[in-house]
């Protein structure tokens, strides 16, 4: 008796025992890594932008698609062309899976020009994705008196366009690229923290206008547009985007072989990168995948995309991995075409 009492109470104790593990070890495991915490998406460009605007919208749904409803709060750091912030990105950010670097993918191709003030490798960042393939245009107020490509082509002087710092995909190398293959009279006039200035600039008669996304411009100037006080008048496009059909595409006045593949490498191909949203190197790749999954599903979000469209945002979502191929083929480009385009967008 007493050794069936003495078996018993054995037996019970290992119960409660193996109880406790089952309770305490994988329950604990399961427990959301980003419960109770804040992720912040590190915005290269003040706010007001497009830039800072794609950046709040998913700050406000992007949440909801990740376990454990972290909160997303927004800081802007402008300079250099957002190059600041993604030094800062490479270099200092944790690699926690709770920073994130939204700056301008133009200086991922300023790495392979050798673009000087570069510290990172962009071949090391985690992509999550971009909610939008660019679309290039320039646009101009009605004021300046370049209603037109043919009036900006016939200037006698030429016409101040708006940019942030050299190699920064836009406006900066989309000007410079249609100035050196189609032969537009055009100052660039750099330095500005971001579109919200220029736009203003433009507004006060000190620009024309600039060249950037169409999806940002047009979320971002819509007064403008409305009022017919700004004009779209040139796209660096592949094709006319829907809304622009009747505007006249950059790579048909190109007169050579050479300036269509200059056209086509510093801003068409470029347009996969613009908007890309990135991690530092070395982040834990179980948290990549749980951001990559968040951000493609806010993406296709219908309380997201109204917001979205309430903002006049243009999403047309790009996946990490076609980010990861356009960041490839940088690395691959010839020499006589670096040295070229180092030439147009760097000097």
């Amino acid at each position: 008796m007493r050794e069936h009492l003495l078996r018993t109470a054995q037996w019970l104790a290992a119960a409660l025992l193996i109880g406790v593990v089952i309770v305490s070890g994988p329950a604990a495991a399961q427990e959301p890594y980003y419960k109770g915490k804040t992720i912040r998406i590190v915005v290269g460009f003040t706010a007001g932008g497009g830039f800072d605007a794609y950046s709040r919208a998913l700050a406000r749904h992007m949440p909801r698609h990740i376990l454990g409803n972290p909160t997303i709060v927004v800081e802007n750091m402008p300079g250099a062309g957002s190059l600041i912030s993604a030094n800062y990105l490479y270099k200092i950010a944790k690699p926690d899976g709770l920073t994130i670097g939204h700056f301008i993918g133009g200086l991922l191709l300023g790495q392979v020009l050798g673009q000087k003030g570069v510290e990172f490798d962009a071949r090391q960042f985690e992509y999550i994705g971009a909610p939008v393939y660019e679309h290039p245009v320039c646009a101009t107020t009605t004021a300046s008196g370049i209603t037109s490509l043919e009036k900006w082509m016939a200037s006698p002087t030429p016409v101040k366009m708006g940019g942030v710092a050299p190699g920064a995909s836009n406006p900066d190398n989309i000007t410079r690229a249609a100035r050196a293959t189609i032969g537009l009279p055009t100052q660039i006039v750099t330095g500005y923290k971001g579109t919200a200035e220029i736009r203003l600039a433009a507004e006060s008669g000190e620009l024309a206008g600039a060249c950037w996304g169409w999806g940002s411009l047009r979320a971002t100037w819509r007064k403008g547009l409305d009022a017919r006080e700004v004009q779209v008048v040139l796209q660096i496009t592949p094709k006319p985007h829907p809304d622009l059909p009747n505007v006249p595409l950059a790579i048909t006045y190109a007169k050579t072989d050479e300036a269509r593949r200059i056209i086509e490498v510093a801003v068409h191909n470029d347009s996969t990168l613009v908007r890309t949203y990135t991690l530092p190197p070395g982040t834990p790749k179980d948290r990549v995948q749980i951001l990559r999954k968040a951000f493609q599903e806010t993406l296709r979000d219908p309380a997201f995309l109204a917001d979205a469209e309430k903002q006049k945002l243009e999403i047309e979502p790009v996946t990490a991995e076609e980010i990861e191929r356009a960041v490839e083929s940088l690395f691959k480009l010839e020499p006589a075409m670096i040295t070229k385009l180092r030439t147009i967008l760097l000097e």
